[in-house]
């Protein structure tokens, strides 16, 4: 019997292949952003390792100085993604700044592409504007990057912002940690105070009742006394009534080997909670 070609089936593999092609392709386009872990991150390769420390030291003793937070991301492209739209994902994700001040700029590179953004943070669109940091770009940074200098032009860069940044009047770096300190010792002492007492209530008048009584006690403690939000009362008030009422019976399940917030390498750097609304520059090479 001849072999007969069917020309719907035809038809119908040959689209089903041509959507398999354009999904892969779109899956390609798809760049994702990396975790922020340092204050320098290269997926290029293109700066050598006592170059990314040395920008490392440069960027974390400024901000020891004075507070403010650069990044930068080198990677090799962003695929269809215009830059800006690329850049305000970065800086969506990696928050770098103080929370309140939003005093953080993110450098990003797409080697691949020519591309480059400057992303500065809404307390610092005075004193780096579109304009400024347009030039920072066009005037500082590319004309190292022509040349293949790609960490003369990023340090010349960083150096110019540091120098920026440093004429602007902002929080002390050490009266805005005294403040967020003492924000998250009131945080822990109120959760564990209700917690202690929980314990307590809980063996005297029974889970339910205890866990209810010292959730309620904690959040107004925390209001009245320590003038939290009512938001964050309520939330500390309902951890207490769940890990004191709602608790397994052996109590034995509830883990403290992590920290709030905290980090199991000790190593790892990450943004302090900065807004970004779009302000910076972006540029070519």
């Amino acid at each position: 019997m001849p072999f007969a070609i069917n020309p719907r089936a035809c038809i119908r593999y040959g689209l089903g292949l041509c959507l398999l092609l354009f999904c892969m392709a779109t899956w390609a386009a798809v760049i994702s952003v990396p975790e922020l872990s340092r204050r320098v991150t290269d997926l290029t390769g293109t700066l050598s390792a006592e170059q990314v420390a040395a920008l490392e030291n440069k960027l974390a003793a400024f901000e020891t100085q004075k507070g403010s937070q650069i990044a930068v991301l080198i990677l090799p492209t962003i695929g269809s993604k215009d830059i800006a739209e690329f850049g305000i994902e970065v800086a969506d994700l990696w928050k770098v700044g103080r929370k309140g001040v939003d005093d953080g700029v993110i450098l990003i590179v797409a080697k691949d592409d020519h591309k480059l953004r400057l992303e500065v943070g809404y307390g610092l669109e005075g004193v780096i504007p579109d304009a400024v940091a347009k030039r920072v770009i066009s005037e500082t940074i590319t004309p190292h990057f022509k040349n293949g200098d790609y960490a003369g032009g990023i340090d010349a860069g960083i150096s110019q912002l540091i120098g920026l940044i440093g004429g602007e009047t902002l929080p002390a770096p050490s009266e805005y940690s005294s403040a967020e300190g003492q924000d998250d010792g009131a945080f822990m002492f109120i959760l564990f105070g209700g917690l202690v007492a929980g314990f307590v209530l809980s063996a005297m008048i029974g889970r339910v009742m205890g866990g209810m009584l010292a959730g309620l006690g904690s959040g107004l403690l925390a209001v009245l006394v320590f003038g939290v939000t009512f938001l964050l009362a309520l939330f500390i008030g309902f951890m207490i009534f769940i890990i004191v009422g709602v608790r397994s019976n052996g109590g034995s399940n509830w883990s403290s080997g992590g920290g709030f917030g905290g980090s199991s390498g000790g190593s790892s750097w990450s943004g302090g909670g900065g807004g970004f609304g779009g302000g910076g520059a972006s540029g070519s090479w």
